[in-house]
């Protein structure tokens, strides 16, 4: 059996075609990087435009490199949300055209349930089992939720973030810092180079559900910490070298980063992978997690993996590759092959829900 995914949910235009279930045919993704990165973030708008310019290609090189056709497919998976609804209106639309010539099931899929099977695939196609009931951690710039996931796949939401996601903070403390966008990568890059324990943050302190998330504090933090400093030659060095290189590497990042700011780097890096992984323990022991799944672009964190498995924790921690960490369409395709077993098709009235829930 053979499902393409299409996933247009933000700004990578991502179409793949899985096999039963367990094998990633071919996986294509346009990434809108170079067009956004000037901006200092997505803008909706110009997202939208991308993606009706990529969405043909990507698709066709996605079925050509699984040696397949359109007819070969038995299904057509496509995120119809959560994400920016511009964005997702590509897909969506796109998708039910090529359901309608192709005569083919048309599947909607939740962004964030297609975290979690991106962790499922690859447990598969390793030949790994997941012990249920398992909890996930989708941790993106877009999401930070914590599930409870039954066998089948049923799922119950345990905690979620109240203001902004933890790879939206990466992010955002990266471009004041001056580390251009996304700020999260080079982040990670750099923390090991800094001392945590040289700059102090308080833990989020969450009234209502202790398993909610608040890295807005956090954030506030750091630009008090900036404001209290003279950092004006360091930032516009940083910004000098974005200019003349669009991607440094990180022996350039590292000639125009003091100590200082290496430490703070260092000590907002810990303090988020803290919180997460607070969180992950206390959820985990109250519903005895057989297997804890760590999806999202954020679970591309270096520091974060490290942490976990530095953590000795009594159930395994399953992260996906980096490929299928980030936005990709082979975890669309193979969240959509439970919802073709359980007969669960979607009709051409399929809609783009920029705020679809899961639990």
């Amino acid at each position: 059996m053979k499902i393409l995914g299409i996933e247009s949910s933000c700004d990578e235009t991502a179409a793949a075609v899985v096999e039963d279930e367990s094998r990633v045919l071919s996986t294509v993704v346009a990434s809108q990087l170079d067009t956004h990165g000037k901006y200092g973030g997505v803008v909706p708008e110009l997202a939208s435009r991308e993606h009706l310019r990529a969405v043909v290609p990507v698709v066709r090189s996605a079925v050509e490199q699984a040696g397949a056709a359109l007819e070969d497919l038995d299904a057509i998976g496509v995120t119809s949300g959560p994400g920016l609804v511009g964005s997702l209106l590509v897909g969506v639309t796109y998708a039910k055209a090529l359901a309608f010539v192709a005569r083919k099931p048309l599947i909607g899929v939740n962004h964030i349930e297609g975290h979690i099977h991106a962790v499922v695939l690859e447990a598969r196609s390793g030949g790994q089992e997941i012990g249920y009931p398992a909890l996930a951690l989708v941790v993106s710039g877009g999401h930070t939720h914590l599930f409870e996931v039954s066998e089948r796949f049923e799922y119950r939401l345990l905690g979620k973030t109240r203001d902004d996601a933890a790879g939206e903070a990466f992010d955002k403390v990266g471009k004041l810092l001056g580390f251009g966008y996304p700020g999260g990568p080079v982040i990670d890059q750099l923390a090991p180079y800094g001392d945590p324990r040289k700059v102090r943050f308080s833990l989020a302190r969450m009234k209502g559900n202790p398993l909610d998330f608040s890295f807005s504090g956090l954030k506030t933090a750091v630009l008090r910490w900036t404001e209290a400093r003279e950092l004006d030659g360091e930032l516009a060095e940083r910004r000098a070298l974005l200019r003349r290189t669009p991607r440094p590497t990180r022996d350039q990042w590292l000639a125009v980063t003091p100590q200082s700011t290496l430490d703070l780097l260092a000590a907002f890096q810990q303090t988020v992978i803290e919180e997460l992984l607070r969180r992950i323990e206390r959820s985990a022991g109250d519903i005895d997690a057989q297997t804890v799944i760590v999806s999202g672009g954020v679970a591309c964190n270096a520091g974060l993996r490290k942490a976990a498995q530095a953590a000795r924790l009594p159930y395994p921690v399953l992260f996906p590759t980096p490929g299928l960490s980030t936005d990709n369409a082979a975890m669309i395709a193979a969240a959509a092959f439970r919802k073709f077993r359980r007969g669960e098709f979607d009709d051409f009235a399929l809609r783009a829900q920029a705020n679809l829930t899961l639990a």
